[in-house]
């Protein structure tokens, strides 16, 4: 749907030979050293070095580095653990910068964990520290301010996708609700953006003259509202629902049209506003 514009398998390489007790620590011990297995156990791409594992990133070949692969291949060919490698640069006595990436990933939950880690729990973690906590944090940073870059100064609004383009790589990784309120002017663009609440959400907490007041203060024609659910699921709650129906009354009184609430999950969003929950006429 549009805003004003009208209505809007699980393929494992194998390895021969593994058989026995004697197979399954070898193949354990292949998936944790190579290069690339991925951030689950299994296998990604590339073939079996032969002779014992590799602690060192020098003592992969070559075209097994994770450098040499990105320059060769692009860092799309890369697997999770080798980019975050790149950036972590070595490892630990007996463990290669590769492995302790993948170790990492492993243990915060992907990419995602990764992203909601705090800074100064990854500096606690052998063979971090506060320079590596620093580029990866500083990587992940960059990687938030170009999911939300955009040409114009001040974007427009037109549609869900639009608000979720804004929202969903930040929110979608928050441990603890927040409640964000996007202010529009008349042609839908983006004024500023404000956060109301932040902890544990419910219909009777949330106030509506507090989601209007910023609103208010910057004579804005319209809002977005946006809240993230931690368990990743966005399906909107009976008091999503309902809160909803309080602000769209509240627009009506203040001359300000609530344009949408979207509820935020893990790489998902819902709008109430497209399935018509809340916004009955």
């Amino acid at each position: 749907m549009a805003y004003g514009g009208g209505a809007e398998a699980d393929g494992r390489l194998g390895l021969s030979g593994c058989k026995g007790q004697a197979g399954r620590v070898d193949m354990e011990k292949w998936l944790l050293y190579s290069p690339h297995a991925d951030e689950e156990g299994g296998l990604k791409g590339g073939t079996m070095r032969e002779g014992r594992a590799s602690y060192r990133i020098t003592d992969l070949d070559r075209g097994e580095r994770p450098r040499e692969r990105l320059a060769a291949l692009g860092a799309e060919a890369l697997s999770n653990a080798e980019l975050v490698a790149i950036l972590l640069r070595s490892g630990i006595e007996g463990v290669n910068a590769v492995q302790l990436a993948r170790q990492i990933l492993v243990d915060v939950g992907g990419l995602v964990g990764l992203h909601r880690v705090p800074y100064e729990e990854l500096c606690r973690r052998k063979g971090i520290g506060p320079a590596k906590a620093a580029q990866v944090k500083a990587a992940i940073e960059l990687g938030r301010r170009l999911s939300v870059a955009t040409p114009e100064e001040r974007p427009a609004i037109q549609s869900p996708e639009d608000a979720a383009a804004l929202l969903l790589y930040e929110m979608g990784a928050l441990e603890q609700e927040h409640l964000k309120v996007l202010l529009l002017d008349t042609r839908n663009r983006l004024i500023r953006m404000v956060e109301v609440y932040r902890g544990s959400l419910n219909s009777s907490m949330i106030r509506v003259g507090e989601v209007f007041r910023d609103a208010v203060r910057a004579n804005a024609n319209a809002i977005l509202v946006a809240h993230n659910h931690p368990s990743g699921d966005p399906t909107p709650s009976p008091e999503d629902v309902a809160v909803t129906r309080a602000m769209v009354e509240a627009g009506r009184l203040l001359d300000i049209e609530l344009l949408d609430h979207i509820v935020i999950g893990k790489n998902r969003f819902v709008s109430l506003k497209a399935r018509g929950l809340g916004f009955e006429a």
